[in-house]
């Protein structure tokens, strides 16, 4: 050639493909993944080619080169484009995940950008480079990687697409330019990785889209990239084992799980799940929330703790400890994903000052939060509109939003990443302002909410308060707390609280819990106005019977006396009927009770108290055998309910009647009327109604079948074993109802066929149990026929 001077030295092929690629402007390590070398020895390669060349610099080279003619002068700005895929290698088993690889490659028939988004260790990068290596072969000119998580901002990230694709700027055309050229007649795959930090450069992406009409692009990021044509894809955690796992196949079967051993027997080759770590793999992974990257990280542990011992950690951990104990990532992984804490810092990170300040007050809810919640505790002193930085939050991938009662969004976080806002939080010095507030919220909602729950609002308000009730223990452990223990208003809020609270403990089963709360508020009652005490006093007295009639029956006059002495005649009602249920087995001086709560409720035309007291006064009628005097007072009860609608008291007098009509003999008219009261308890998914009706609902009959009667055992032991997991026990006045019913089953079975029923119930849940018993029988008659 005309003016060049001769090679000092000649290059050899690898030599003259490193080179080519240099000029093409791939980086070392991708000239290292492409040819199968180490980074190492593309380095020693390179200063070869330096020496062989008398240069200093790849520039330097690059030119000399082309002058030299080495190189087609178009070869710095063609792509080594071919039907070979340059993907990184995954060294690490890839576990589950079916169904959403299915997913992502059905939308990548239907659309031409997909992302994939989730948050940071969700398994995003993983998941699509599994896409990606499957669906490579279908793309004439395969899938290229790229990677921005080095970039510091979006200014480099056209350069970084352009040389994962070997091309660089030639002659006056722009590097855009070559790139849209370069990529017009290619089928190709791009995968472009950790997109969240460098979203002001999404533009690009539909620029190259619209240029490549056969161009994909599979995207990984905490939040959307918000062009048109986008389709978002939000990557689930793993599933998860049940909290009841007790075998190695169980753990297998989750997607967490199996993760989980497979990772603990890379750190320690002879782990082996067993029945005694299994269950606390299974609670692990629950806790975790089914996040690959916790639950690597946990695993890892198992070389130095045992599953029970890490559970332990994580249970009784604070925020601070419950990373130190999911640190220690490998050191190959990137330095944002070595510990749990660094992977959520990236994103905190990014956010705005404001979006931080709303992610770490959203660590004082615990469980979900609701819009309206948000809101009320949340918004004071921010600039930003809570909605939009609830949104923004949502987008990155921080928040979770699921539907809740009616359709209404509730707000979660991951247990990781609410540990990591509480830690901000702690540290912002605005957490006592914001529990206060917290607690503020929920004792308005349940004073607002408590007179509904005898009305036909009661099934609404108790699957809110179901939802919420994560939020109520924080509120009450909050009035409890001895960081502040001048502050009056503190405990009286918690009194408040657990007054309202009063009516769904005792109505959904949680007696256990209920009566924990009011009695450790008891102590704490005179810091209280004395205006809240009544109300307080009849919601303790009436959890606290469960335990003793007497113990009930003292904070009963302890109310009626304090409700007298405010003139608070409502009160007064309450406690004197609840009084004369404490009396039970004494009519002579439960009914005077009744009867003068009952006068007082008509006088206040109060219809629910009407009802309350007119079925007290039947329970007292009937424990005591005057049925006559039960079924007047139960038929009123139930007339003025049909007309409130108080559903819950309608099941529970259906209930009554069929015990009267049991009392009579008249069989067909109790199973009927039982079943009513069943029927209704179990269309409104109510578990502790049908757990309590399901007795009187049982036809055993007069010489009833074997089969019928272990059906009916193990139904009797799957609410028993459900009442004690809830923490409810039987009333007081249906207990000798109840010992009657069982009474009479036991006398047609044998012990030995009676105890092994009853065990086998106590292993089914209920819907388990009904559903086996009207399954096994094809017969309407053994229970209300409904599909369970």
């Amino acid at each position: 050639m005309e003016g060049n001077t001769a090679v000092p030295e000649q290059l050899h092929g690898r030599e003259t493909a490193i080179l080519q690629r240099l000029a093409a402007g791939l980086s070392d390590q991708q000239i290292a993944d492409e040819l199968c070398l180490s980074l190492h020895t593309v380095k020693w390669y390179n200063r070869q080619i330096y020496s062989k060349l008398g240069v200093k610099s790849r520039t330097q080279a690059i030119a000399s080169a082309q002058n030299l003619g080495l190189l087609p002068n178009e070869s710095a700005g063609a792509p080594l484009f071919g039907p070979a895929s340059h993907l990184p290698a995954q060294t690490a088993p890839f576990i589950g995940r079916s169904r959403e690889r299915a997913d992502a490659r059905r939308l990548l028939d239907r659309t031409r950008l997909l992302t994939l988004t989730g948050t940071g260790g969700i398994g995003k990068t993983r998941l699509a480079l599994q896409v990606a290596e499957a669906l490579a072969a279908s793309y004439a000119d395969g899938a290229r990687f790229v990677d921005l998580a080095p970039l510091a901002d979006h200014t480099p990230v056209l350069k970084a697409v352009a040389g994962a694709l070997g091309v660089v700027e030639q002659g006056s055309a722009s590097l855009l330019e070559n790139l849209k050229r370069a990529l017009a007649q290619r089928e190709l795959l791009l995968l472009i990785d950790n997109f969240e930090h460098v979203l002001a450069a999404a533009p690009l992406l539909s620029t190259l889209l619209a240029a490549a009409p056969r161009l994909s692009v599979l995207v990984t990021s905490r939040e959307p990239l918000h062009l048109a044509g986008e389709q978002e894809y939000a990557v689930p955690p793993l599933t998860v084992p049940p909290a009841d796992t007790s075998s190695a196949q169980r753990l297998a079967d989750s997607e967490a799980g199996a993760l989980f051993v497979r990772r603990a027997q890379l750190a320690l080759p002879r782990f082996a799940v067993t029945e005694a770590n299994a269950p606390a793999i299974a609670r692990i992974c629950i806790r975790l929330d089914g996040l690959p990257l916790a639950i690597e990280l946990a695993a890892a542990r198992c070389k130095l703790l045992t599953p029970q011992a890490l559970l332990a950690r994580l249970e009784g951990a604070d925020a601070d400890a419950t990373f130190q104990a999911l640190g220690g990532g490998t050191r190959d992984a990137p330095a944002r994903q070595r510990t749990l804490r660094d992977t959520i810092a990236w994103s905190y990170n990014l956010l705005r000052t404001d979006e931080q300040r709303l992610f770490a007050r959203l660590s004082v809810f615990q469980g979900g939060r609701s819009l309206e919640a948000i809101e009320a505790v949340c918004a004071e002193g921010l600039a930003i509109d809570v909605f939009d930085g609830l949104a923004s939050l949502v987008d990155k991938s921080l928040v979770q939003q699921q539907e809740g009662v009616g359709g209404e969004l509730r707000f979660t976080l991951l247990e990781v990443i609410h540990a990591y806002a509480l830690e901000r939080l702690e540290a912002s010095g605005e957490a006592a302002a914001l529990r206060r507030r917290h607690t503020e919220y929920f004792v308005a909602l349940a004073e607002r909410a408590e007179p509904e729950l005898r009305l036909a609002g009661y099934d609404h308000w108790c699957q809110v308060f179901e939802l919420e009730r994560d939020n109520f223990r924080a509120a009450l452990a909050w009035s409890l707390s001895v960081e502040e223990p001048a502050d009056r208003a503190q405990a009286t809020l918690g009194v408040r609280l657990a007054a309202a609270l009063g009516m769904f403990w005792y109505s959904k089963g949680y007696h256990v819990e209920g009566y924990g709360w009011t009695q450790q508020l008891l102590a704490r009652l005179d810091e209280a106005p004395v205006r809240y005490h009544p109300r307080f006093l009849i919601s303790a007295a009436r959890l606290a019977w469960f335990q003793e009639l007497e113990a009930g029956r003292r904070l009963l006059w302890r109310a009626l006396a304090c409700a007298r002495a405010l003139g608070d005649t409502l009160q007064a009602a309450w406690a004197l009927i609840f009084l004369g249920y404490t009396l039970l087995h004494e009519p002579g001086a439960a009914m005077p009770l009744a009867e003068e709560g009952l006068a007082s409720f008509r006088a206040l035309n109060h219809l629910p108290g009407m009802a309350q007291a007119l079925n007290i006064v039947g329970e007292i009628a009937r424990v005591s055998g005057d049925d006559r005097g039960a079924q007047q007072a139960y038929g009123e009860c139930l007339a003025i309910c049909q007309q409130t609608g108080e559903t819950r008291r309608i099941t529970y007098t259906y209930n009554n009647l069929a015990y009267l009509a049991q009392h009579a003999g008249d069989a067909e008219r109790a199973l009927q009327l039982a079943r009513q009261g069943f029927q209704l308890a179990h269309d409104r998914h109510d578990r502790n109604e049908t757990a309590v009706t399901i007795a009187g609902a049982l036809d055993i009959g007069p010489a009833p079948q074997p089969d019928r009667l272990r059906h009916a055992v193990r139904l009797l032991g799957a609410a028993e074993a459900d009442r004690e997991q809830t923490g409810a026990f039987i009333q007081p006045s249906d207990a000798p109802e109840y010992h009657r019913i069982l009474g009479e089953v036991r006398a047609h079975l044998d012990n030995a066929s009676f105890q092994a029923a009853w065990a086998e119930g106590r292993r089914m849940t209920l819907e388990q149990a009904l559903a086996a018993a009207l399954e096994a029988t094809g017969d309407e008659r053994s229970l209300a026929a409904s599909d369970s």
